[in-house]
């Protein structure tokens, strides 16, 4: 039945080999394995659409992934092994850049690492960035409204997306990669593309906003009394410098702890004991006034009257490096430590210390011997709220057993909060069915009503965001 394919992409780009599709059938996290009945990687829009149409021919699923990133498992498929997994991988070229035009238009498999290369040899920068770099694509991060650290100031992925190309699920072609900052032609596909995790077609391209190269960066680490004073600190900063400030990254103790605990080659950046911290990131485009000046006032104003409690502004960009290190390195110490369920949250930015403290507490009150550690981006609300397994008990075990319970419990008190289950990863397949719990009646019958326009036979990465009706 795949013959066809094989004609079309040719050896590099198809595979039925089991061992060769093994590492691509298993999300980022481990939590969920699937099967396929081939690896498609097209080279090419052409080869992709010529793949859509065989798929639409045959009724056969497609599942699209990049760099196999997503944190709910979605760009994995499902276990009755029907769908071809379509790798963006071998389209990734940069197709141009433009200091003039601040825009730069690349394939869906390049990674986000090269289009920061690429943006500043042009001078330029593109201004989001997450731990995973390396390896994320501009395909799922158009596909998954990536956030990342720099939220607070450029907004996610959706906010620097200025046009996408993609294949739709009958085989034909959106082309839609001018960049124009302005067009009123109706309903704005290229939004609509960002955050559908692939359930609407495949993203072949995109069109990135580009920004300013930095001049100045100031990185600080400050230690506080409590959450609440994160909240003005953040406030103070930003009336100081403008929108300078574009990372505010809150980590509570506990979390501080386990990374010095785990990671080799981290050590306390400040003396004694704090009960949250703060990672600050400034910048400038240019090098006048100082910007460390202004921070280092700003800083010594909140000590002064009791809002911080200690602080260090680095240095040097491998101590600013240093810094940065502790807080992306707290997913990876939470690993070596034990099992945790993992919650990717957002509440009202005025909201989130409050809901932090009360959060853990009434979790931690629930399931007890639990240890709740709470860190995030406070300068957008973004809360990312792990239940660690008791210290005692077979982590695997309890995550099998009390798991989904206390997903729910925590989601609740989002929804009581106004906030959102999915703050920057997506819905996927690990939090389709909370969706289907918690978003309301109009929500959801928009969502399936988009779906079932677009892919009226559900061939686009079936299980994922979109929660079939209730029977």
């Amino acid at each position: 039945m795949t013959d066809d394919l094989r004609a079309i992409l040719g050896p590099k780009g198809f595979t039925d080999d089991p061992v060769d599709m093994a590492p691509w059938l298993t999300d980022w996290r481990g939590r969920r394995t699937g099967r396929a009945r081939a690896l498609v990687s097209p080279a090419s829009t052409q080869e992709a659409a010529a793949v859509a149409r065989w798929a639409v021919a045959n009724r056969v699923p497609i599942v699209p992934q990049g760099g196999n990133t997503s944190m709910v498992a979605g760009a994995t498929p499902s276990a009755d092994g029907d769908a071809l997994i379509l790798s963006t991988r071998r389209m990734a070229r940069i197709r141009s850049i433009s200091a003039e035009d601040d825009l730069l238009v690349a394939e869906a498999g390049v990674t986000l690492q090269t289009v920061h290369d690429a943006a500043e040899a042009a001078g330029r920068r593109f201004p989001l960035s997450l731990a995973a770099k390396g390896s994320a694509t501009v395909g799922g991060l158009v596909s998954t409204n990536a956030g990342g650290t720099q939220v607070l100031r450029f907004g996610p992925m959706r906010a620097l997306l200025l046009g996408i190309e993609a294949v739709l699920p009958d085989g034909s072609l959106f082309e839609g990669l001018s960049g124009l900052r302005k067009d009123n032609r109706g309903y704005d596909l290229r939004q609509l593309f960002a955050g559908a995790e692939g359930t609407l077609g495949i993203v072949t391209a995109a069109a990135l906003r580009l920004v300013p190269a930095v001049a100045q960066r100031v990185v600080a680490w400050v230690g506080l009394p409590d959450a609440g004073s994160a909240l003005t600190l953040l406030r103070r900063l930003e009336a100081a410098t403008g929108d300078a400030v574009e990372s505010f990254e809150l980590v509570p103790a506990n979390a501080l702890a386990l990374v010095l605990a785990h990671i080799p080659g981290t050590r306390a950046p400040l003396a004694g004991e704090h009960a949250w911290h703060v990672l600050v990131e400034a910048t400038a485009v240019s090098a006048e006034p100082p910007l460390g000046s202004r921070i280092e006032a700003a800083l010594a104003d909140a000590a002064a009257d009791g809002v911080v409690a200690d602080a260090i502004v680095a240095a040097s960009g491998a101590q600013a490096d240093a810094l940065w290190k502790l807080r992306e390195s707290i997913s990876e110490a939470e690993r070596a430590d034990g099992v945790a369920a993992k919650h990717d949250v957002s509440v009202p930015v005025a909201a989130m210390p409050g809901f932090i403290a009360s959060a853990r507490a009434a979790t931690e009150a629930r399931f007890p011997g639990t240890r709740v550690i709470a860190f995030g981006h406070l300068g957008d609300g973004n809360v990312h709220f792990n239940v660690r397994a008791p210290a005692a008990s077979d982590g695997a075990a309890w995550l099998v057993g009390q798991g989904d319970e206390v997903s729910a419990f925590v989601h609740d008190l989002v929804g009581a909060a106004g906030g959102s289950i999915s703050a920057e990863h997506g819905i996927g397949q690990l939090k389709l069915a909370e969706f289907a719990r918690t978003a309301g009646s109009a929500r959801l019958a928009a969502v399936r009503a988009i779906k079932a326009a677009l892919d009226p036979l559900g061939i686009m990465n079936p299980g994922k965001l979109v929660p079939p009706p209730q029977a």
